[in-house]
This record gives structure tokens, sequence and C-alpha cells, in this order.
């Protein structure tokens, strides 16, 4: 399955967020890098594996990444 990942600068007291989209660029789930505990709809492994690469995703750029829920492995393109 394929997500799309944008992560947003935050400005004065509003903190960064990370929005996760499917593959029709629907919004899946709004969260904070820093909260990664919150329930959100995502297969289960997924959220885990993706708080990794948080620190590393650039502001304002769209990354793609690839989930295999059978090996519960992340490829980012």
């Amino acid at each position: 399955m394929r997500y799309y990942l944008l992560k947003v600068k935050g400005l004065a007291k509003i903190p960064d967020y990370i929005q996760i989209r499917d593959e029709r660029f629907s919004l899946i789930c709004y969260i904070r890098p820093d909260r990664t505990e919150k329930k959100t709809p995502l297969p289960p492994g997924l959220l885990e594996n993706l708080s990794t690469l948080f620190p590393q995703i650039p502001y304002g750029e769209v990354q793609v990444v690839d989930w295999d829920p059978e090996k519960k492995q992340l490829v980012l393109r």
C-alpha cells in the first residue's frame, strides 16, 4: 500500500505536524511527530515504522512510502 507524507512547519506556538495520505491522496492521519502514541486508523506497525522517518523528512515536500503489511516493512520512494 502506498502512503504520502507531508511535514508541515509550525509557527510560534503551533507545533510541526505530519500529514499521512492514502493512494487517493485523502487525508488519513494528521499527527505531531513528537506524539505518535495516539490512536490512528493506520495499519498495525505502520506508525511505529514511519516515526523513525519523521526527523529526516524535509518540510513542505511530499514523500512517497510503500508499506508491506505482511513483512511490516517500509520502502521510501
